[in-house]
């Protein structure tokens, strides 16, 4: 739990981080704030998507719309706060020289987009509307 808390320390005062170990290689440093950015990117794209769903999709069952929607907003929550999680993460294993650590979140967040896209094949194959 303490390491935990310590890396949650870190979301708002990146500086500490060069309290850890030893500073590595600028371009490992780099390219794991690129990796950032690319988890930023996803968020923002399927929040974008979870106000396109809903907004875009009047003609839907509100329940339908408002599912996909919340889902898809969802998951752009949580891959937003995972993006800086993964970045302090990453930036602390390498500072202190060890193995960049493995995580589950990736298949999770492509699971939850790939249901959230066959529903949306459903609803565009059997068209539920509005009554």
């Amino acid at each position: 739990m303490n390491d935990f808390v310590q890396g949650l320390r870190l979301w708002f005062a990146p500086e500490r981080i060069r309290d850890e170990g030893d500073t590595p290689d600028y371009r490992f440093s780099l390219a794991n704030e690129r990796t950032f950015l690319a988890w930023i990117r996803t968020a923002l794209a399927l929040i974008g998507g979870g106000f396109a769903v809903d907004q875009f999709l009047p003609d839907l069952a509100w329940g339908v719309r408002a599912g996909l929607a919340l889902a898809l907003l969802a998951a752009g929550v949580l891959c937003a706060l995972r993006a800086v999680n993964h970045w302090v993460r990453c930036e602390r294993a390498m500072r202190r020289g060890e193995d960049l650590p493995a995580s589950r979140f990736p298949a999770l967040l492509a699971l939850a987009v790939a249901v959230v896209a066959v529903s949306m094949v459903v609803v565009v194959v059997f068209g539920w509307e509005a009554r």
